[in-house]
């Protein structure tokens, strides 16, 4: 089933906001809320993806708020951004079993657990899925946006996406996968090429977008530990991940969003449209991984028009 876009822009307003911070284990999630709690109207919590990146690249979601009323929760998952940062952590303490419980801790302790709506991009529509398919009676409303449902699949369209670069391209990187040098100036800039193609095609990238990559440049203990150095280039925990036979225990609405150029290919997002019961799917026709930095107003009213279903 594909969801019909709505076709107008509708302009935003600035509206108020609070920041905190969870108390989390031993650690602290930093978290902001925007619009209030009080408006009756369902609140959106929106997560991050890599993982390891911060919520200053999704936080256009905020304008939702001043679109439909509606409160919207950004955090910043555990050693990312604002949160505790924690480099010295190895890869068996970042697991998907964290983040879940991470994420039960924060709709607890905004007392929202009862009603709520989950808006996860790239890894955070991974975890929300796997939230999800444990079905929490709260979660009224899910967006799923530009997030694999196997990881061998997203390699391997990665991959392929990969053998369209410019065959100089190619080769370097390949040259310093085979040495090891994955931190090399040269390895980097070869990756921007794939990066500037289908993770977000606006460049120069948007303050907010280029944010989070110099806060990773800084602290890539999670994405390192969980992913690997590239997009690409998957080696970390996650490597093996899939939710592809789980799909169908998700009972909450669901909103399946990616990009027309997007890493996350029709063929990554296509479980969870096949498998979980009366998805629905909008593919942003001049986006990549970013609708709603590269189509923002589209990406936002469409989100906030599947939302107002279930007020």
């Amino acid at each position: 089933m594909v969801f019909n876009r709505p076709e107008t822009e509708t302009p935003v307003t600035a509206i108020a906001t609070n920041e905190a911070y969870l108390p989390f284990r031993d650690y602290r999630t930093w978290y902001r809320i925007t619009g209030s709690l009080e408006s009756g109207k369902l609140p959106l919590v929106v997560a991050h993806g890599g993982p390891g990146c911060t919520h200053d690249y999704v936080d256009s979601f905020k304008d939702i708020a001043a679109l439909d009323g509606r409160p919207v929760i950004h955090y910043d998952q555990l050693g990312n951004g604002n949160s505790t940062r924690l480099p010295e952590k190895g890869p068996d303490f970042w697991t998907v079993g964290l983040f879940l419980e991470e994420l039960d801790a924060l709709l607890t302790h905004i007392g929202i657990r009862h009603r709520y709506a989950f808006l996860g991009q790239s890894w955070g529509g991974m975890l929300g899925a796997e939230h999800a398919v444990r079905r929490p009676p709260g979660l009224k409303a899910l967006v799923i946006a530009n997030s694999p449902a196997n990881m061998h699949t997203w390699v391997s369209e990665a991959n392929r996406l990969r053998q369209e670069l410019p065959k100089e391209v190619q080769d370097r990187l390949l040259k310093h996968e085979l040495a090891g040098s994955l931190t090399d100036p040269d390895y980097i800039a070869a990756s921007r090429v794939f990066y500037d193609r289908h993770v977000c095609r606006v460049v120069p990238w948007p303050p907010e977008v280029a944010r989070t990559f110099a806060i990773m440049d800084e602290d890539n203990t999670v994405y390192r530990n969980m992913n690997g150095p590239t997009e690409f280039h998957v080696i970390g925990t996650m490597k093996n991940w899939t939710i592809e036979d789980r799909l169908d225990r998700i009972g909450a609405p669901t909103l399946l969003i990616s990009g027309k150029y997007d890493e996350a290919t029709p063929l990554v997002v296509k479980p969870y449209l096949e498998r979980v019961p009366g998805c629905e799917w909008v593919l942003f026709e001049s986006s990549s991984h970013m609708p709603h930095v590269e189509e923002k107003q589209l990406c936002l009213a469409t989100v906030s028009g599947f939302l107002s279903r279930y007020d």
